[in-house]
């Protein structure tokens, strides 16, 4: 109904190529960012620090992590290692006195040659054994980060973030964090939706898909793969910085567990491999979806006069939260990003449901 194209031809190649070669799409693109831009002044502070900035820096981890799992089909269970990573080296470099913004590239760049180097012994096994030599830089990270003074102070020890400043300029309102993780969103947004149509973006689906029939063709696996593992390293290095500069101003090895490698693999997964929208998706149900029931529930025993304990409520959102992922990829196994897709694809048709036959 809303996407439906009514003889759109494409006559040059431009138009063919164009990101968004449906209306509708545009419209809906530059919708969501008008919403993005004012969005500071429609929601409460709160919601601005608790919520949105967050969101807005998992995306950007999120979509750093599909780009090795969705598009080049690596598994990676050591991502929050390398966000770490990124996080301690921004924190550091920022207290030697270097500025903020060459701070932030050089955590994306640590994490990008811990992550390749690593990457050239993970990359000579496949699947399975891939996802347990990624799990063990989790590992090695966590021991490091934890043990050498240098780096975290010791265990258990908090290191202080200085304040955020761009161009030298401190930015301490919630608002122009939102505003500088929303730039950095926007970024590796952009960067995601472009590869889909280079011939790196091919490289690494024909990679994904048969790596053996892609060499046959002429594409080297193993140097895609590492490029793959560089990108998604410093995309999420440089989000690791941001996570502690905007939202926890100050660095601990505990944010950085085998815990949270699961929750952005949650992300992905529930958001749908190679989906950029899903990336979204993905991020706002992990992250946001808890909180949420957790009120939903309290104020629902609150309303029909139960009288339930501490220890009920903390793990009855859990049990939903549990059920609605299983329901999700029962009804959809590849993620909310293609729940959307088929929503799309139908209005693309509605009324004329015989025309997919």
């Amino acid at each position: 109904m809303f996407y439906r194209q009514a003889g759109v031809y494409h006559t040059t190649y431009a138009n063919d190529r164009q990101l968004f070669p449906v209306p509708t799409d545009r419209y809906l693109v530059w919708a969501l960012l008008l919403v993005a831009l004012i969005a500071p002044f429609l929601f409460s502070s709160l919601a601005v620090s608790s919520y949105l900035v967050p969101w807005l820096v998992w995306t950007a981890a999120a979509l750093g992590l599909n780009l090795i799992l969705g598009f080049a089909g690596q598994f990676h269970f050591g991502y929050a290692a390398v966000i770490g990573i990124g996080a301690y080296t921004a924190v550091h470099a920022a207290r030697a006195g270097i500025p903020w913004e060459i701070s932030v590239i050089l955590g994306g760049c640590m994490s990008t040659l811990i992550g390749v180097v690593f990457a050239f012994a993970a990359l000579r096994v496949k699947g399975l054994y891939l996802a347990l030599s990624t799990l063990a830089l989790q590992f090695i990270v966590d021991w490091v980060i934890s043990h050498v003074d240098a780096i975290s102070g010791g265990v258990s020890a908090t290191l202080q973030a200085p304040p955020l400043k761009l161009l030298g300029q401190a930015i301490t309102s919630d608002t122009g964090a939102y505003y500088v993780a929303l730039v950095w969103c926007l970024l590796v947004t952009s960067f995601m939706l472009n590869l889909k149509r280079t011939g790196l973006g091919r490289a690494l689906v024909a990679v994904r898909e048969k790596d053996f029939a892609a060499a046959v063709i002429g594409v080297k696996s193993f140097y895609y793969k590492l490029v793959a593992f560089a990108a998604s390293s410093f995309i999420g290095g440089v989000s690791g910085a941001l996570l502690i500069f905007t939202f926890y101003h100050a660095v601990t090895a505990e944010q950085f567990s085998i815990r949270v490698s699961i929750q952005a693999l949650a992300m992905v997964i529930v958001g749908g491999l190679g989906s950029v929208i899903g990336s979204y998706l993905g991020a706002a149900f992990i992250l946001l979806m808890p909180s949420q029931i957790n009120a939903f529930i309290a104020g629902f025993s609150s309303l029909m006069g139960w009288s339930l304990g501490d220890e009920t409520l903390a793990h009855i959102p859990n049990v939903i939260y549990g059920a609605l992922i299983i329901g999700f990829l029962i009804v959809e196994p590849m993620g909310l990003g293609k729940l959307y897709a088929n929503v799309r694809n139908y209005l693309m048709l509605w009324p004329f449901g015989y025309h997919r036959k």
